[in-house]
């Protein structure tokens, strides 16, 4: 199954990571789970995905509000991506995916834009063997504010000298899907696989 786009002649792409290049999202709850229940915390799967492409210090702050928990946001974070890197060699990417990333390289610049940390990010590219399809990542911290905010994606669009109007977004979550919009970007929907 190829990812079927919107018309038009864009200059740039620009991906989401988990969820949209890497089949991640199955094994960052699987960390996500271990993480929290040393805390005590719960984390349900439908909340986990509607919160897809949220930093993950503003999901514990959440959680810890919601719960009325304690827990240290920078241990946990730290937790929860030891876990995540111990799953690592499980990872695959989405279905479809890989085509329209071959396909743009060395065409058309691309970008990463992920609410997940360089060192996650970079991890998950490299596993996949496709770090060196892009030209530029923005990660988490690297911009003002997360999705669904734009700020991710134009400084994305800044940083590969496209104007924003002349990129195609791919995303897997509503945020993300707002985020281009807001943007004024234009964006084609990955499909999520199968919940694991």
């Amino acid at each position: 199954m190829i990812i079927s786009l919107p018309p038009g002649a864009f200059r740039a792409y620009l991906f989401d990571c988990d969820g949209t290049i890497a089949d991640s999202m199955p094994l960052h709850y699987r960390a996500w789970k271990q993480a929290l229940a040393e805390w005590n915390c719960s984390f349900p799967e439908d909340l986990f995905y509607a919160w897809g492409g949220r930093p993950v210090a503003d999901i514990i702050a959440s959680l810890n509000e919601s719960q009325g928990l304690a827990m240290p946001v920078e241990a946990v974070a730290r937790r929860r991506e030891s876990l995540y890197q111990e799953l690592l060699p499980r990872l695959t990417a989405v279905p479809g995916i890989v085509p329209h990333i071959e396909d743009a390289h060395r065409r058309i610049p691309t970008a990463v834009v992920s609410g997940s940390t360089r060192d996650s990010v970079t991890a998950s590219l490299t596993v996949l063997g496709l770090l060196d399809k892009f030209d530029v990542l923005v990660c988490a911290g690297e911009y003002e504010k997360a999705k669904p905010d734009p700020d991710g994606f134009l400084r994305a669009a800044e940083l590969l000298g496209v104007p924003a109007e002349e990129c195609l977004v791919f995303e897997d979550t509503d945020l993300g899907i707002r985020a281009a919009t807001a943007a004024g970007m234009a964006s084609v929907r990955v499909p999520q696989p199968g919940r694991g």
